[in-house]
């Protein structure tokens, strides 16, 4: 059967080494040691482990050999790739790159395209299903605390039916993820509120949801160039593919809804901690009083990129920065935040940037359809319109606080 956008698959890697060595039967490994072999794209962009499963490494490919080093998850891995495009690549303006890709690195890479920022015809898309991440000092922790394990002892960890496993050389361990967040511990806070846990803006969407009754990999076709891919990888003996069971279809769409749900919960729960009106105005002046001017939010937004520092009005040598400072960035991101989260977990002085721009964001959404990173429309209305608006209909009566 000739793949075609829309349509559904198993499909499991031929090759041995990677069906053993890759999640889920190796597939993602596999298009893209193909892609790569095949001359699709002139390199492969990936996540490999460093000194420990603690440590994410991103890492570009050119030696098809060298894929298997990026086989297999890292949970504990946070990064966001979207913005090594525009950093470190190029723009992707004169190479061709293969990439796995979470949702919010795919939500990143469509704000980035928007600002001109990337090249997206010259990127191959692997949408990878995405429960959520862990921060590699919150999972040190957490195995301590809840696993009585030593982290430096753990080799290995994956996510299964709803349940957090770590392995060490001689065991295994498993604690259902609900009683790690309940504790506290478990994926970041901005992981726990996303919506988007099967990327289908990428070309491939790929993940284990829905496979039953063989180690594959489950894959949604959802462009052209997805399904060109797919087609060509068969033909050349590098992936087999087979029909989903209807009922893992079944469970698949029951995985995504219980997923979503949750994610609400989080949302309500979150946003409700930060009050209305002026309790929550007070809420942000007071925690941005911390900021010490590393500009780290500036440098890590997708939304922000090309936006340089001396863009914003800021008085030299004055710490903590006037709160027109965080004001101005927050209403330019207010209508493309994608809930990436690094504004957030890589600020030092721990404020909870990405709270705050989440809600900010989730209250466009609801008010305009719009969506930040779900393709390449751009609203046409400001968040300053938006502000006006919801002042004069709580003048008219029509919503009190």
């Amino acid at each position: 059967m000739k793949p075609s956008e829309g349509d559904m698959f198993y499909v499991q890697a031929c090759d041995q080494k990677l069906l053993e060595k890759g999640e889920s039967g190796g597939a993602v490994s596999a298009l893209l040691k193909f892609a790569l072999e095949s001359g699709s794209v002139d390199a492969v962009l990936g996540v490999r482990k460093g000194a420990d499963i603690y440590d994410a490494v991103p890492v570009l490919i050119t030696d098809p050999a060298e894929i298997s080093e990026i086989s297999g998850s890292l949970h504990f891995g946070t990064l966001l790739l979207s913005r090594l495009f525009s950093k470190y690549l190029e723009k992707a303006e004169n190479l061709k790159i293969a990439v796995a890709l979470k949702g919010c690195d795919v939500m990143g890479l469509y704000e980035l395209a928007k600002r001109g920022e990337v090249r997206l015809e010259n990127v191959l898309m692997l949408g990878l299903n995405c429960g959520g991440s862990i921060s590699p000092e919150m999972a040190r922790k957490m195995i301590v605390e809840t696993f009585a394990v030593n982290p430096d002892l753990v080799k290995k960890e994956r996510i299964a039916k709803g349940k957090f496993i770590v392995e060490t050389p001689e065991e295994e361990f498993s604690i259902p993820i609900d009683k790690l967040e309940e504790a506290n511990f478990g994926r970041r806070s901005n992981c726990r509120r996303c919506k988007l846990k099967i990327p289908r803006q990428a070309d491939l969407a790929c993940g284990e949801w829905g496979v039953m009754g063989m180690e594959a990999t489950f894959v949604e076709v959802c462009s052209a160039k997805g399904a060109e891919l797919l087609k060509q990888a068969k033909t050349a003996g590098v992936v087999e593919t087979f029909p989903p069971v209807p009922k893992g279809v079944e469970i698949r769409g029951k995985i995504e809804k219980s997923m979503l749900k949750l994610a609400e919960g989080w949302r309500e729960k979150d946003f409700q901690s930060l009050g209305e009106g002026k309790t929550r105005l007070k809420q942000l002046v007071d925690e941005t009083s911390r900021c010490i001017k590393c500009y780290t939010c500036i440098e890590v937004c997708p939304a922000l990129s090309g936006t340089k520092v001396s863009d914003f009005t800021i008085t030299p040598g004055k710490v903590p920065p006037s709160f027109a400072f965080h004001a101005l960035r927050y209403s330019l991101v207010a209508d493309s935040c994608i809930n990436c989260g690094q504004c957030e977990e890589l600020c030092p002085m721990d404020i909870p940037n990405a709270l705050f721009m989440h809600s900010f964001a989730v209250e466009f959404q609801e008010l305009y359809g719009y969506q930040a990173g779900q393709d390449l429309s751009v609203p046409n209305i400001s968040p300053l319109e938006i502000f006006r608006q919801k002042e004069s209909r709580k003048k008219s009566g029509c919503k009190k606080n």
